[in-house]
């Protein structure tokens, strides 16, 4: 039987961050557009639309670490179910639910990740990112970071989002630290959120950077990539 763990207190939203609250209070009230399948590039990455072309790259992602094993991460596919949820996957893209891409390193072109835009809201120009995973060989790398520097570049300055989210398990400790260090800000925890697939139960935390502290953010992505 399956017992639920004590939730970590919420963290105040600082001074600066109620002022971008305030900031964003008038703005346009007209909808974004919905986000497409197109190619995200920078000096690390690739990040291209997911297809069954992706299918091998990712079984060996997953394979890498063996990173399907990590706790608290049900999102990353053992490799005997890669294609299954390649498959799943394209079809919520196709539905317009979701837009998912296959992460690659720029030089050498080897498939390193995967990751979604998903609970898209177009009326209120906001998104989650989601259901990112890279090759164990990867980690500490910054390619992780290049891959978030894409993502959001896309997501602010292209579709105009007024703020991105992160949603992660409260135990998934190293998965929190790494959407701390891209500076997004913790808005609070859906507690008894989800109930997981060993029966545990999942409170989720919720993270968010605002279009107002994009600025700040991006020149601290970049500063790590340069490093």
């Amino acid at each position: 039987m399956s017992t639920t763990p004590a939730v970590p207190a919420a963290t105040p939203a600082p001074a600066g961050r109620a002022a971008a609250l305030t900031a964003t209070a008038s703005v346009p009230t007209s909808a974004m557009d919905r986000p497409q399948p197109v190619v995200l590039e920078n000096e690390r990455v690739r990040l291209e639309p997911l297809g069954p072309q992706h299918v091998e790259g990712l079984r060996a992602v997953v394979a890498d670490g063996e990173i399907w094993r990590i706790p608290y991460a049900p999102h990353v596919p053992a490799p005997d179910q890669v294609a299954e949820r390649v498959a799943a996957q394209c079809a919520s893209d196709e539905a317009g639910s979701t837009v998912s891409w296959a992460v690659l390193e720029r030089d050498g072109g080897r498939v390193v990740g995967h990751t979604t835009f998903l609970n898209i809201s177009l009326r209120d120009r906001r998104l989650e990112l989601g259901t990112t995973y890279m090759a164990g060989s990867t980690h500490g790398t910054g390619l992780n970071a290049a891959t978030k520097l894409a993502l959001l570049t896309h997501a602010f300055e292209e579709l105009g989002c007024l703020g991105v989210e992160f949603r992660v398990h409260h135990l998934n400790i190293t998965s929190r630290r790494a959407v701390e260090r891209l500076g997004a800000q913790q808005d609070g925890i859906l507690r008894a959120h989800r109930i997981m697939p060993d029966g545990t139960i999942r409170h989720t935390v919720v993270y968010s950077i605002l279009a107002d502290e994009w600025t700040g953010v991006k020149a601290s992505l970049e500063h790590r990539l340069r490093r």
